[in-house]
């Protein structure tokens, strides 16, 4: 199973370099190999670009990681499922798969590991930031960047003859949902992943908003979530801790705490979908 790492994840990891690294001025980059530069013919393209400048801001983009820099240049980081940036001491040993290192001029390294090789870093003027993703036009609501209403998200959900697991974890419509967390918000809400979003009542949809909300804002508060089939680790390599909060994703034949029958599981486009009974 290839899980993507989802917006509490990534948004967890924004915060901690937002306080870590910015205004640090970069002293070297280097790369260990292309596996992670898909844009690049060779290393040394993408890590002059970094050499000099100094970070000024980190945001989030959807599921990209934006590093401002002082040349009006941005460095962009998209972690697939497998990519970690880490923030270590220059004399830390450096671990399986790390494929970039970036040295300040004080205050260590960030470091990019991926064993996996299913994420990427690229360096693009700010101006050129749309063209060179073009995805980022089309991006959805965002539930922890841009804060919505009950009424507004239900206009847009009854605009759509959907099933809700597969709009929830379209990033045309909500940012950064994937299988994971979309299990655990409609258990949270009583809906069925199979339901047509454009048939929910008034009642449905509050409690629909009221879960994507609440479930996005507690994974963040554990600091994201880590599993055998997707592990993930803060920027010190510590593992996110909501695993231990969920209520039905992984946990096929456990007993659901809202019926007190075992927790169901069906394909559903291609990978497991975690539900109750009580869901309708």
């Amino acid at each position: 199973m290839n899980l993507a790492f989802e917006l509490p994840e990534v948004e967890t990891i924004r915060r901690d370099l937002e306080r870590e690294i910015i205004g640090r001025k970069v002293k070297t980059a280097e790369a260990s190999s292309m596996k992670c530069l898909r844009r690049y013919h060779t290393r040394k393209a993408f890590t002059s670009q970094l050499e000099g400048a100094k970070i000024t801001d980190v945001r989030r983009v959807g599921l990209y990681l934006v590093i401002e820099l002082s040349t009006e240049m941005l460095l962009v980081l998209s972690l697939g499922s497998s990519g970690s940036p880490r923030r270590n001491a220059n004399k830390h040993p450096r671990v399986a798969g790390t494929e970039v290192v970036i040295s300040f001029t004080q205050y260590g390294q960030l470091r990019f590991v991926d064993t996996a090789g299913t994420g990427q870093l690229f360096v693009v003027p700010c101006d050129d930031f749309p063209t060179a993703l073009p995805d980022v036009a089309e991006l959805g609501l965002d539930p922890v960047a841009t804060p919505i209403s009950w009424t507004e998200m239900g206009r847009l959900l009854l605009q759509r003859d959907t099933k809700l697991k597969t709009l929830i974890t379209d990033d045309t419509f909500v940012v950064g949902v994937g299988n994971i967390y979309a299990d655990e918000i409609l258990f949270e809400a009583g809906l069925r992943f199979d339901r047509i979003a454009n048939t929910l009542s008034t009642q449905e949809i509050r409690r629909l908003h009221r879960a994507l909300v609440g479930t996005m804002h507690d994974a963040m508060k554990y600091r994201g979530t880590s599993v055998p089939d997707r592990p993930f680790v803060d920027p010190f390599g510590q593992p996110g801790s909501y695993a231990g909060h969920l209520k039905v994703w992984g946990r096929h034949g456990e007993l659901s705490e809202r019926s007190r029958t075992p927790i169901k599981r069906t394909k559903f486009r291609g990978s497991w979908t975690y539900y109750c009974d009580t869901q309708v």
